[in-house]
């Protein structure tokens, strides 16, 4: 059973181990992949990865921070397992191999030890993990059932490959991934993130096919990460498109965009989408919005908390992810199919959670409750009650309106909304609304975000010329904006605008309050001010993480930094709509 197309094949740690088996897509480039399969000969289901962060980089190496955080603070992580094969974001084969899967990680065209052009969630990576599917369907150890699975870029490609309906392909688990590049990952609300620059920068150029002996080896085969090629710097940049420059020049939704979104209702495998409630700002949106509109018959939704590298990674998410795929690549009669599509960890601080089910998204229960701005007291009050007039911000300074404190525990969540009127002195504006929660004391509770380790509940973002909405879509609780067009902003001009905020989970214990702080610029932390850069990332951790909008060219200070009036109360009922539960 020897595949003649690895250039190394070794028996380790209970797995008979394929390294670089080549995969020739149709234009004739050969991609690189690592395959794990169980040491007994016979044929086993596939689970299949493909993207850009080099399969012989240790997880260890590449991202010590999170590695450090995950090992030190999860030990079942590591239990069972010498983590040699641990890879950012993908499984880890020790823990799925000796069930009877086998594992095959592909490094995506251009990155690693697979040469090409880079262009991220291009259709031709799209066709690229079609083939790479199909040809993990048709290998003599493989039973023809392949599952997709991985963590953010590993699954927001599972949304695109999966709307192409590649033969063998039996189930996709979706982990924090986004899927909607415009709305969910390069334009929050129509304004730009300037994300994704630096992350081609810190986690991309590193490891580009081409770096050679520039680059790191693999401890275990003693191969270069980054392909046996060593290209010069110019070489590199030609072989890569300039992925932050394209997104900035690309300021609307269009084609560009929803190339790489994927057609989620031609989604018909069975599907488990997997979201972090500290995902704001990049993942969040995208695992809720892709459960609602996957057309697959069979879906279900899992919301947890804690890092983004975190949870895919201990007993329970792969304990979830283990039921699921033995249930749909083996036919395993666990009981999967009778699981409620919904299940949700509810969070209290302290990252304290606490575990609910329920039958759809959002939850059937929800107390629905719509809270007016009151511009005199700053309180979030009941409808009619806010006194007439209005209240300022500026990229400078910023306004919060609090919810009164209850003597009792509360609990929202869900979706949540926010109903604005709004003028401006100049000719547009940036809205950034942020959910927050405060202790009896008035200090600010914060959590475990994906990223952040000091993340604020929720958050919600509008650029005021993109204002218009997709009425058709949008919903009371979750506003669309088409993102198609600018419209007009003339200064002094009151206009009516619905801010989408992101999905949120929390327990607002009796004493405490919770508070939606309006601005014009993005979140930080009082307190943080000296906080520290995380590896792999270029700005400290202030309670946005990575996801700023600090472009000078998309947001210049002469349009942004300017005076915004909120008018509340009379004719001008700004508000939040808010999902209360039942406790």
């Amino acid at each position: 059973m020897t595949d003649t197309n690895a250039r190394i094949e070794q028996v380790r740690d209970g797995m008979r181990i394929l390294w670089d088996v080549t995969i020739t897509m149709d234009d004739g480039l050969p991609l690189a992949a690592d395959v794990f399969l169980p040491e007994q000969p016979g044929q086993y289901p596939v689970l299949i990865s493909y993207g850009p962060y080099a399969k012989g980089l240790p997880f260890q190496e590449g991202y010590p921070t999170a590695w450090e955080a995950l090992s030190s603070s999860h030990p079942d992580v590591a239990e069972g397992s010498s983590c040699a094969y641990q890879n950012w974001e993908v499984v880890d084969p020790e823990k799925w191999v000796p069930h009877g899967y086998a594992v095959v990680r592909v490094d995506s065209r251009g990155c690693g030890r697979s040469p090409g052009y880079i262009e991220h969630f291009s259709a031709r990576e799209t066709k690229d993990y079609v083939a790479c599917i199909e040809w993990a369907a048709d290998q003599q150890w493989s039973t023809g059932k392949v599952g997709t699975s991985g963590v953010s870029y590993f699954g927001m490609n599972q949304w695109q490959v999966a709307a192409e309906r590649p033969r063998g392909l039996a189930a996709a688990c979706i982990w924090e991934g986004a899927s909607d590049f415009y709305r969910d990952a390069s334009h929050h609300g129509g304004i730009l993130s300037t994300f994704w620059e630096h992350w081609y920068d810190k986690q991309i150029k590193v490891v580009q096919y081409g770096l050679g002996d520039r680059g790191p080896v693999n401890p275990i085969t003693g191969l270069n990460v980054c392909g046996d090629e060593t290209l010069t710097d110019d070489q590199l940049a030609a072989n890569r498109s300039d992925f932050g420059a394209i997104i900035r020049s690309h300021p609307l939704l269009d084609d560009w965009y929803r190339e790489r979104s994927g057609v989620l209702e031609n989604i018909e495998v069975p599907l488990l989408s997997a979201g972090n409630w500290g995902g704001s700002g990049l993942h969040l949106r995208g695992n809720v919005e892709g459960f609602l509109r996957a057309g697959s018959a069979q879906k279900w939704l899992e919301m947890h908390g804690l890092e983004h590298w975190t949870t895919y990674y201990t007993d329970y998410g792969r304990q979830i992810q283990l039921a699921f795929f033995d249930h749909f690549l083996k036919g395993v009669d666990n009981g999967w199919d009778q699981r409620p599509p919904v299940s949700l960890l509810v969070r209290s601080p302290g990252e304290v959670y606490e575990e609910r089910v329920a039958s759809a998204w959002p939850l059937p229960e929800t107390a629905w409750q719509r809270l007016e701005l009151d511009p005199v007291r700053l309180d979030l009050v009941e409808k009619g009650d806010a006194a007439a007039g209005s209240v300022e911000f500026s990229g400078e300074q910023d306004v919060t309106f609090r919810l009164p404190v209850s003597d009792v525990d509360r609990e929202v969540s869900g979706p949540v909304s926010a109903k604005l009127f709004v003028s401006t002195d100049s000719d547009d504006a940036d809205i950034f609304l942020t959910v927050r929660l405060f202790d009896s004391e008035g200090k600010e509770v914060t959590f475990a975000g994906a990223v952040d380790p000091n993340a604020p509940i929720s958050m919600g973002w509008l650029r005021l010329s993109h204002r218009e909405l997709d009425e058709v879509a949008s919903t009371e609780w979750r506003p669309i904006h088409p993102h198609s067009r600018t419209l007009p902003v003339e200064a002094g001009t009151v206009y009516e605008v619905d801010v989408e905020v992101w999905p949120t989970c929390i327990v607002v214990p009796a004493g405490h309050t919770l508070a939606v702080t309006i601005g014009g610029r993005d979140y930080e932390n009082p307190e943080l001010k000296d906080a520290v850069t995380m590896s792999n990332f270029k700005n400290a951790m202030k309670g946005c993480g990575p996801f700023l909008h600090d472009d000078p060219i998309d947001r210049p200070a002469q349009r942004y930094a300017t005076r915004v009036s909120i008018h509340c109360g009379g004719d001008y009922r700004s508000s939040i709509l808010l999902p209360f539960q039942e406790r």
